[in-house]
């Protein structure tokens, strides 16, 4: 009962953890990694990961099958051959290039499952997850692993090219079935895990991550040359800037944030808007305390019922009351010091941008600072970042934007994404620029919306983004065709 056209694909290290009959149902075993393999019916190659230029090629030298089946480090898999079949079954019917599935997982005993998204056009960040097992098109791959430039000279983002190359070929297929079990150490993410990419020490990483994403994006025709036009802000408008708070139940926070705001010292006129979506816990008491003894805080109670962040920002930055800039701070979170509000309209006017973004500092409630601590985005630059931001997953805050332009554009009427649309719709067009000294910070407790998500919740957030980005991928092509004519 062996697989002869399929080869399995798995690190040498997790070798023995897998059951004989699951390694027996195939004819050829490739194993890769530091250490050496076993000598008997099994080819070796040395090497570290996938992200490995050298290590992936010459799994796929080694490959004499036409699909494989690739095992990541970490997971020891439990899959019957009918399950095998089926999932290779769309690689032979020639309908895509790589195919993955739901699984279940297996921690201290306990069995979860573990469902997957679909892939979409816009699918081009890093870390998509095709799960810990996945089957493979080799000569597709052999293909793309060809077309990018010093392949063998790639140390993190090998397989990441090769996927986006026969990705934009044929779509990836997931089979929605839980197809097989796989064991795996207990692990909980933090913060350090969630903002890994703006991380300094992984800074090389995501220099060879840009560089295979852009190259990428000039083959597929979504690459964008440096946004350098000034832009010119338009209308009359009653101050030069609104801090726009969008809220719903958060009286232990808002108060601080307001203050924080409102404390702000400036040689503009400016004020600050809270959108208050029908609170429920004290948060309206609260913002009519201090309104009473400052005309600056505008109240905003929406007569809609159905307003999610985006809606409030939208209600935000269309008041009367609204500013020239608006200048973001959530609910929760505190400005550093009473000049953030200065430097970034200064920053506005110095650089004639669209949108201004600053960094912040991650902290606890009591604002003590976690890991990683200070979030710049530094892998922005001027000439590529906007073609980098569809690679990753946000920009960073506090977020400024033009009001004409931001009343132009409108957020999206959701609570999870609508500053990375916003924001990416922006820098498609116009000037970004960024402050990279701390303006922010940014609380991290269990009240927070992303805390602590269930996959099903990680996995909405996730198609959402996705979605995101397929929109504006297709609306940078045709900016391109309109650019070149």
């Amino acid at each position: 009962m062996q697989l002869s056209d399929l080869s399995l694909v798995i690190p040498v290290s997790t070798l023995t953890e897998i059951k004989p009959e699951t390694v027996n149902l195939f004819t050829e075993v490739i194993t890769y990694g530091l250490s050496q393999g076993p000598s008997s019916n099994f080819r070796h190659v040395s090497g570290s990961t996938l992200g490995d230029g050298q290590t992936i090629q010459g799994i796929l030298t080694a490959c004499k099958t036409p699909w494989a089946l690739v095992l990541k480090e970490g997971a020891i898999p439990q899959i019957t051959k009918t399950d095998l079949e089926a999932l290779v079954a769309p690689l032979k019917a020639d309908a895509t290039y790589l195919t993955y599935s739901d699984y279940k997982q297996i921690t201290d005993g306990k069995s979860s499952e573990m469902p997957l998204i679909d892939y979409q056009v816009g699918s081009v960040r890093d870390d998509f997850d095709f799960g810990p097992l996945w089957a493979l098109n080799v000569s597709a791959a052999r293909t793309a692993l060809k077309n990018i430039t010093n392949s063998p000279e790639l140390k993190v983002g090998a397989w990441y090219g090769v996927r986006l190359r026969i990705s934009a070929k044929k779509p990836p297929v997931r089979i929605s079935k839980y197809l097989y079990e796989v064991k795996s150490p207990s692990k909980k993410l933090g913060y350090e895990d969630q903002f890994s990419y703006v991380d300094s020490k992984n800074r090389a990483s995501q220099i060879e991550l840009e560089a295979v994403c852009t190259e990428f994006a000039k083959e597929a025709g979504f690459f964008l040359p440096e946004r350098k036009a000034p832009f010119a802000s338009k209308g009359n408008f009653p101050v030069t800037a609104s801090v726009v708070i969008p809220v719903r139940d958060r009286v232990k926070t808002v108060g601080d944030a307001v203050k924080s705001a409102l404390t702000q010292k400036t040689n503009f006129k400016f004020n600050v808007i809270v959108v208050d979506n029908h609170s429920t816990d004290g948060t309206t008491q609260v913002l009519q305390d201090i309104a009473q003894s400052n005309p600056q805080l505008v109240h905003i109670i929406p007569s809609e019922g159905d307003l999610l962040i985006g809606g409030c920002w939208n209600k935000g930055i269309n008041a009367p009351e609204c500013g020239e800039f608006a200048v973001q701070l959530d609910s929760d979170d505190l400005y550093i010091s009473d000049s953030v509000l200065q430097k970034v309209i200064d920053k506005f006017r110095e650089e004639h941008s669209a949108a201004v973004v600053g960094s912040y500092n991650l902290v606890n409630f009591d604002l003590k600072d976690i890991p990683p601590g200070l979030i710049d985005h530094k892998e922005w630059t001027p000439e590529n970042g906007h073609n980098n931001a569809l690679r990753i997953h946000g920009l960073g805050a506090p977020r400024a934007i033009a009001t004409a332009l931001a009343r132009e554009i409108k957020f999206e009427n959701v609570s999870y994404g609508e500053d990375y649309a916003m924001m990416l719709a922006i820098c498609r067009r116009f000037r970004l620029s960024r402050i990279y000294e701390s303006l922010y910070l940014c609380r991290r407790w269990d009240g927070n919306s992303d805390a602590n998500l269930p996959i099903e919740k990680k996995n909405k957030n996730n198609i959402y983004k996705d979605l995101i980005r397929s929109k504006e991928l297709l609306e940078r092509k045709e900016l391109v065709k309109r650019e070149l004519k």
